[in-house]
């Protein structure tokens, strides 16, 4: 009967280190998902990043096409002043 608590104590030991196995596997396999979860994330923002750097660059090209419509009015408003002036000056105006 001597060797009884000698066996109690290691299936003692064995629930424990099972048990401390368990959470190390458990824990493990919430990191892995956790990267799964952040690659996709990744994965996700890089998509979303082009798909803006796309837009970007077609907001700044009719931003640039707008300036040079924009500066031709105005070069034209200025002529067509300066057309009035004329003709006023002409009429004594």
């Amino acid at each position: 009967m001597g060797d009884k608590p000698d066996v109690s104590g290691a299936l003692a030991r064995l629930d424990r280190a099972l048990l401390s196995l368990e959470l190390a596997v458990d824990k493990r396999r919430d990191k892995g998902l956790s990267m799964k979860a952040l690659q996709g994330d990744l994965k996700r923002m890089s998509v979303e990043r082009s798909d803006l750097t796309s837009s970007l660059e077609s907001i700044k090209a009719r931003s640039e096409k707008l300036e040079g419509a924009n500066e031709e009015v105005s070069r034209r408003l200025g002529a067509a002043m300066e057309s009035v002036r004329a003709v006023l000056e002409q009429h004594g105006g």
